[in-house]
């Protein structure tokens, strides 16, 4: 029981983690100083600091390779992994950089990763899928 309850809030911190993320990027007109990239660092930061994700490094990794980094972190649920893929998109989109294709792919990928697992068919997710596949 006492497992349980750890790995369930692992899964809730990360779900934390990353709504504070995608609220510090995407939500409120706060910060409009701070540019887009030292955001994004700062998000790097956080996810390092708190769940001992390496967002370079998975961005580094080959598809198979970059589920396997993701579903050894303990609290990486479905819902997780979709909240890092809208946030992995909508960085692509707003982010004008070298990176933003590389966001964009690995974004489908986890999209496609939580169609495969989920039981739930998701609306949402699917238009996602759509919106990335157009501009790839």
């Amino acid at each position: 029981m006492e497992q349980k309850d750890y790995i369930l809030r692992e899964i809730e911190k990360i779900g934390l983690l990353l709504t504070a993320i995608r609220q510090k990027l995407f939500g409120g007109k706060e910060n409009l100083s701070i540019s887009l990239e030292k955001q994004i660092e700062s998000a790097k930061g956080m996810l390092l600091k708190e769940i001992n994700f390496d967002f370079d490094h998975f961005l580094s990794l080959n598809p198979q390779d970059s589920i396997n980094y993701i579903n050894n972190i303990t609290g990486f649920s479905i819902e997780n992994i979709e909240l890092l893929a809208g946030w992995l998109s909508r960085t692509g989109f707003s982010y004008k950089s070298e990176n933003s294709t590389l966001y964009l792919e690995k974004a489908l990928q986890l999209y496609e990763y939580c169609s495969l697992k989920s039981k739930t068919y998701s609306l949402d997710r699917e238009v996602n899928m759509e919106k990335i596949k157009n501009v790839l």
